[in-house]
């Protein structure tokens, strides 16, 4: 019996070997052919593309909108053939928008339901600025930027042996090594909203709403062109940690964020602009873990205020995710809508990020949107691609399907460029994608706070490729950070021990301060002044000590 059960057990081994060579094999096919996969959607995507714009394509004729979807100079798909079909036969009419262009006086009476007040002629505001807005030159500033960071080590790790406990839970109590992370704070990374600030420098010379409105929302896709390689995330701030960007002389502009909350993770933010105007907004992330993918929600308004015109306009972020966690290349997409408000002049724009399918018409990463008056009447239409540039269209007819769905057809002019992504520095793919800008933010400087994310060390370390050490030291701020938690905890509860006091823990920022926010009626932090005259008197006796 014993040799038998020897034999019956070396039997199984080999044939278990047999296997697990089989299992490995096929686990390699599934990765190849998902890369493959990959590779010929994004090929699909570029033919598409390099077939509508050649000179006998799709991008010769006029643009039509209809709700959910565009036809664009580029000669984009909307989903239903039918439509596409519909739109195309729409397309013969371009003799009208030609007699707009060329002489405005021209304009006949019955296109008025669908026509603007502004024409879209060169002596007009809208092309001054408009078109000029996509043609900024870069920054010119009298101190030298560093334009390169040490290049990314190549580390290797499991990433399953770290995640496979972490289904369904809060993505920002799952402790994290460094290795999955960037050398930049999310502090730093909510700063790089601003890279395409040029975008709210010419909205300040816009004289009507509805063209402002334009450069307004693609001052909110451009935000995030940078993260399309960005699949690592930022580091979680300290509670109290702080980052500023102090960028008067060359960006016109001073930048200033705070983590004000631990659980959720907040941040709020202020930045002033010496070409007139002011942004500011609390983001708060919500972020699950689900398996196969990361859904990272931003929660809370962002505020943008022109001080000469007073326009206030309020929006809020869509929803990113990364994708193939577990199995395939790591991918990140942005999706949902999004509606920015001007509340002085109750201009609307409602834009929508095109969620990305293998399988889909629509080309990757697309987003579309229409720009509204207070009585609803349609301005502009937008379109472009979040990772790439934005068009504006303005639109001189609209009239509803003859098909009998429930959809507007707006005839427009030729588009104009409003945005258009900077080109990544050299060598950026051995510098975790950083843009320009980017590779700035971490840069060390004199005079900032000592909660500065500059001085974070174990951030400082991953940027330096010493990752073993970042690790270690990342541990030891987490481990003081639970510290101070603890010790706030025992005071509240001394105090009057409620269970609103145990939520908050008796944090209170240092530069920001909880208000009512009158156009949301939602509690934000928001700037009660003193950094700056903190920094400029050199006086941080007030800053905890957080690093």
């Amino acid at each position: 019996m014993i040799n038998a059960c020897r034999d019956f057990l070396e039997l199984a081994e080999t044939h278990s070997r047999k296997w697990q060579r089989a299992l490995n094999y096929e686990q390699e096919q599934r990765v190849h052919l998902e890369e493959t996969i990959e590779q010929l959607a994004k090929q699909h995507n570029s033919l598409e593309r390099a077939f509508c714009n050649t000179p006998g394509g799709p991008a010769s004729s006029s643009k039509s909108f209809s709700e959910g979807s565009f036809l664009t100079s580029k000669g984009e798909n909307s989903e239903e053939d039918e439509d596409t079909e519909y739109f195309d036969a729409m397309e013969d009419s371009t003799s009208f928008i030609t007699v707009i262009t060329e002489a405005k006086e021209d304009r006949k009476p019955e296109s008025g339901p669908g026509t603007t007040t502004v024409d879209w002629t060169s002596a007009d505001n809208v092309c001054e600025v408009l078109d000029g807005a996509s043609f900024m030159p870069k920054d010119s500033c009298k101190v030298k930027r560093r334009v390169r960071i040490p290049d990314k080590p190549n580390y290797s790790l499991n990433l399953w042996s770290i995640m496979k406990n972490c289904i369904g839970r809060e993505l920002s109590r799952i402790p994290m090594p460094v290795n999955f992370n960037e050398p930049l704070s999310m502090l730093q990374r909510l700063t790089e909203d601003l890279e395409y600030h040029h975008l709210l420098d010419k909205a300040v010379n816009c004289t009507s709403s509805v063209e402002q409105m334009c450069l307004v929302a693609a001052f909110s896709v451009s935000s995030y062109s940078t993260t399309v390689h960005r699949i690592a995330k930022p580091f979680n701030p300290m509670l109290g940690e702080t980052f500023e960007l102090d960028r008067m002389e060359d960006m016109g502009l001073r930048s200033l964020c705070e983590q004000v909350s631990h659980h959720p993770p907040s941040a709020a933010h202020h930045v002033f602009s010496k070409h007139g105007w002011s942004l500011w907004q609390e983001i708060t992330i919500a972020s699950k873990f689900r398996g196969k993918y990361i859904s990272i929600m931003p929660l809370g308004a962002i505020h943008l205020e022109f001080q000469a015109s007073g326009n206030h306009y309020v929006w809020r972020k869509s929803t990113s995710t990364v994708h193939n966690i577990i199995v395939g290349k790591l991918w990140i997409d942005q999706s949902g809508d999004i509606e920015i408000v001007n509340h002085k002049t109750k201009d609307r724009c409602q834009l929508k990020f095109v969620p990305y399918s293998y399988f889909s018409k629509e080309a990757a990463r697309k987003v579309t949107g229409v720009v509204s008056d207070s009585q609803g009447k349609a301005h502009y239409v937008l379109s472009g691609s979040w990772d790439d540039q934005m068009e504006c269209s303005k639109i001189v007819h609209s009239s509803p399907s003859s098909d009998g769905k429930q959809k507007t057809v707006y005839q427009t002019l030729p588009a104009k460029l409003l945005w258009r992504k900077y080109p990544l520095p050299e060598n950026a793919e051995n510098m975790y994608y950083f843009s320009e800008l980017a590779l700035t933010l971490n840069e060390q400087e004199d005079g900032v706070a000592p909660t500065d994310s500059r001085l974070r060390p174990d951030q400082r370390l991953m940027e330096r490729g010493r990752w073993d050490e970042a690790n270690t030291e990342k541990q030891r701020l987490e481990e003081k950070q639970r510290l101070s938690r603890r010790r706030r905890l025992e005071s509240c509860t001394a105090g009057c021990g409620g269970e609103e006091e145990k939520e908050s823990d008796g944090y209170v920022p240092l530069w920001f301060e909880k208000r009512l926010d009158p156009l949301t009626g939602e509690m934000a932090c928001m700037y009660k002044g003193g950094y700056w005259e903190a920094k400029e008197k050199k006086d941080w006796h007030m800053c905890p000590n957080i690093f």
